[in-house]
């Protein structure tokens, strides 16, 4: 996985794979899947994960205490705080307004540069579009930039916590077709 964000907070070395593992795992059973937002594409390559407007995002209150086994396999004690920095971050600066949150967005290596990724975002957000829901992403690498904006996201400020590598806000109003 190539992401700044995730190399910041997760754990490195020989335990990386089985941490990253045990978050998707936990992020997409828990979480996005019950959503009924996660999309893939026909040949497995590409996959994007949206949460409705007022969805649940992350644990918070004493929810967190019953993560807490599952944050060490994930972070470990020396990249702990650093992940709860960028999630308290992350929502401290989510927007208000009803929207769908681009949770995850992820195209196999080989396939990168290829379009698989712009063509689920498309799809998927023509779907949003069609509710006249905006949309909202935490963009991780510099990038992707240009792919968010090539689907309509302005950047709005970078959001990540001191010492940690930027997270750029992004926000899309809906594109609606006439006619």
């Amino acid at each position: 996985m190539d992401d700044p964000v995730f190399d910041y907070m997760v754990r490195s070395g020989e335990k990386r794979r089985a941490a990253l593992e045990t978050f998707f795992k936990a992020m997409f059973t828990a979480r996005d899947i019950p959503q009924n937002e996660v999309w893939m594409s026909n040949d497995g390559n590409a996959c994007v994960s949206w949460l409705p407007s007022g969805a649940r995002r992350g644990a918070s209150g004493l929810r967190i205490l019953k993560w807490l086994p599952w944050a060490y396999r994930v972070f470990g004690f020396e990249k702990f705080g650093r992940a709860m920095a960028i999630q308290e971050a992350m929502e401290r600066n989510h927007p208000k307004e009803p929207h769908s949150y681009l949770a995850f967005i992820a195209v196999s290596s080989e396939f990168q540069g290829a379009g698989l990724g712009s063509r689920i975002l498309k799809a998927t957000l023509e779907k949003i579009d069609a509710a006249g829901m905006s949309a909202y992403v935490e963009n991780s690498r510099e990038r992707n930039t240009l792919f968010y904006q090539r689907a309509g996201f302005v950047a709005q400020s970078n959001i990540s916590p001191e010492g940690a590598p930027p997270l750029l806000a992004m926000w899309r109003k809906p594109h609606i077709s006439v006619g």
